[in-house]
């Protein structure tokens, strides 16, 4: 977290010398337009199959990918290469929180500003994900690509053996279910079989996978920061729907229902059946549908709500991102090849090659993809939530709001050191000061 700031720091303050000096470097040398992609297998083959495709039909603009190099995250590799001047042309996988970041840096392409971008981009998204994707200084720095919508997957036979509410769960219906389930299995005096687990480290990033997905789903998709009547960006969540998500986290943890032990060094717990239920997005289908005991099944369903919850139920949608460095000295080009993967086509082989979700209108109903999600009926529960997701607040510090987050959240929920009602209004402050500050 600290090297992020720091690096933050570096690119506001002397990225445009060193970006005029990399691409007085590179004019010479290489006239090929690069573009990186994740290090998983399977977008790896995703872009191994688009390059080829792009170097048969245009062998007038060359085009080479890489997945990005090996590093503690990619989050920081990006960082690191603008500072070091060895941005690609082109990058597929950018978190949606960094967008706004690299934007105000000047170090993106505005994307609305090339040929055939705002047709293409508003055929492709509805208007609340335009909004989203939107900086401040009205241009879109950013493709909405691919989104992995966070749920609750549920074992289904320690479900059906309870009694009560069956997910999808409230709040109340959780607890209970957790109260039924949790057991102490050799009679040890500890507790063997939880509800559930989820990542107690203090990391912010962790946050985007318990407590924000939570609150979206209590708030009906509500922000963290927004403008008040002044302008000015203040913190949104002081509010009852983030109280009830740190109290239901805390009380999962007080009343010993989530482990706060580590589970994730051991077999998975969920296909172990030592824990009933996680909070995971639908790149677990594929293992567990690979690695699981005969007999293994489960569900998948919206995540619990407050107990008086009414209309549709929101989560996190994990968004990642396209976008285009400035040092490009093609971006038409590369924007030519950027909507070849995001066409229908491009976002159906996203799916077949790698079971995540393009960011873009009524997947579940488009016939274009009808064939794939009845081959795949694990996906469908992921692909009917697209409808009612979010990724974050476009703002540059949007890391270090999940940072301040992420610190009373370890006091209130994983310590029991603060009331939510406290933990949430000091997180809340603390924010506000940091919005001043920016």
């Amino acid at each position: 977290m600290r090297s992020i700031r720091k690096l933050r720091q570096v690119v506001r303050l002397g990225l445009g010398a060193l970006l005029l000096a990399g691409c007085t470097q590179r004019m010479d040398t290489d006239r090929s337009l690069t573009f990186w992609c994740s290090n998983n297998a399977g977008e790896i083959a995703f872009a191994n199959e688009f390059v080829q495709r792009w170097q048969q039909q245009r062998p007038d603009k060359p085009l080479r990918y890489q997945p990005i190099p090996e590093g503690q995250s990619s989050e920081e590799i990006i960082l690191a290469s603008v500072v070091g001047k060895t941005t690609p042309d082109i990058y597929a996988n950018m978190w949606q929180g960094s967008v706004e970041m690299y934007a105000k840096a000047g170090v993106l392409v505005p994307l609305d500003t090339l040929k055939g971008f705002r047709e293409f981009i508003t055929a492709r998204c509805d208007s609340a994900v335009i909004g989203e994707i939107t900086s401040s200084d009205g241009h879109i720095y950013q493709v909405p690509w691919k989104v992995n919508p966070i749920m609750l997957l549920f074992n289904t036979r320690l479900a059906n053996a309870l009694n009560g509410q069956k997910p999808p769960y409230t709040y109340a219906g959780y607890l209970d279910a957790g109260k039924q389930i949790q057991r102490d299995n050799n009679g040890d005096g500890y507790v063997d079989q939880w509800l559930g687990y989820t990542e107690v480290k203090a990391i912010w990033y962790e946050r985007l996978f318990n407590f924000y997905p939570l609150y979206l789903a209590a708030s009906n998709g509500a922000p963290l920061i927004k403008r008040d009547a002044n302008g000015r960006m203040r913190a949104a969540f002081d509010n009852p729907s983030a109280v009830g998500v740190f109290r239901f986290l805390q009380t999962l943890y007080r009343d010993n229902y989530f482990a706060r032990e580590r589970l994730s060094a051991t077999r998975d717990p969920f296909m172990a059946q030592r824990i009933a239920s996680q909070f995971t997005g639908p790149w677990t289908i594929g293992f567990v549908e690979k690695f699981k005991d005969p007999g293994f099944e489960y569900g998948t369903y919206t995540m619990p709500v407050p107990d008086t919850h009414q209309g549709p139920i929101y989560t996190y949608g994990d968004p990642k991102n396209i976008v285009i460095f400035n040092t490009c000295r093609d971006p038409q080009a590369a924007w030519e090849f950027v909507r070849t993967l995001v066409d229908k086509a491009g976002d159906l082989r996203l799916m077949e090659l790698t079971a995540q979700f393009p960011r873009r209108k009524a997947i579940d109903s488009d016939p274009f993809f009808k064939v794939f999600l009845a081959q795949n009926p694990r996906l469908v529960p992921f692909a009917r939530q697209t409808r009612y997701i979010k990724g974050v607040d476009n703002s540059e510090v949007i890391v270090e709001v999940f940072d301040i987050i992420s610190q009373e959240y370890e006091a209130c929920v994983i310590f029991n050191k603060k009331t939510p009602e406290a933990a949430i209004h000091d997180a809340a402050e603390a924010v506000n000061v940091l919005l001043m500050s920016e």
